[in-house]
């Protein structure tokens, strides 16, 4: 199934509400993050990969998520000051979301992508085209900086 989410709306860092129209001509990829997860050394590799191809159009863009063995207990200001301290990360944080369960977005619409169903777990990576189609869906044992993801967003970004 095609997944657009330039019209689904999310809450930024700042408490405001915003669409992915924001980002219209940038590659996303969206991904649910989680401090206290073996998959949380990622944050290092998707600071990695935006670093890498921001010039070029890319974002990461990072929700923090606690549906997941309440991996992600901490307030914004905490899990943000982690981030850049711990992994230098300092790619765009949103306002903490649901993944799984009761949903919501940018989840609610991004969980149709396929395979379609809830997110199994923290860092589950949704790469987004520059016109907002959710393009691939990428599990959290899948490296940011893996061969697979970078060809992808190559794809997206020649």
């Amino acid at each position: 199934m095609s997944v657009n989410i330039s019209k689904v709306e999310v809450i930024s860092f700042e408490n405001e509400k915003i669409t992915f129209d924001h980002f219209k001509g940038d590659v996303l990829l969206i991904v649910n993050v989680a401090s206290k997860c073996g998959f949380t050394k990622q944050y290092k590799a998707l600071q990695n990969l935006q670093d890498k191809y921001k010039s070029r159009g890319f974002r990461v863009l990072g929700f923090p998520c606690n549906d997941f063995g309440n991996q992600e207990p901490g307030e914004l200001k905490e899990i943000k000051e982690f981030c850049s301290i711990s992994y230098g990360a300092n790619f765009q944080l949103f306002q903490k979301v649901h993944a799984k369960g009761k949903t919501t977005e940018p989840f609610t619409t991004l969980n149709q992508v396929n395979p379609a169903g809830e997110v199994e777990w923290n860092f589950e990576k949704f790469l987004i085209s520059r016109d907002g189609e959710a393009i691939a869906r990428f599990k959290s044992s899948v490296e940011p900086e893996s061969i697979e993801i970078q060809k992808a967003i190559e794809d997206l970004l020649n």
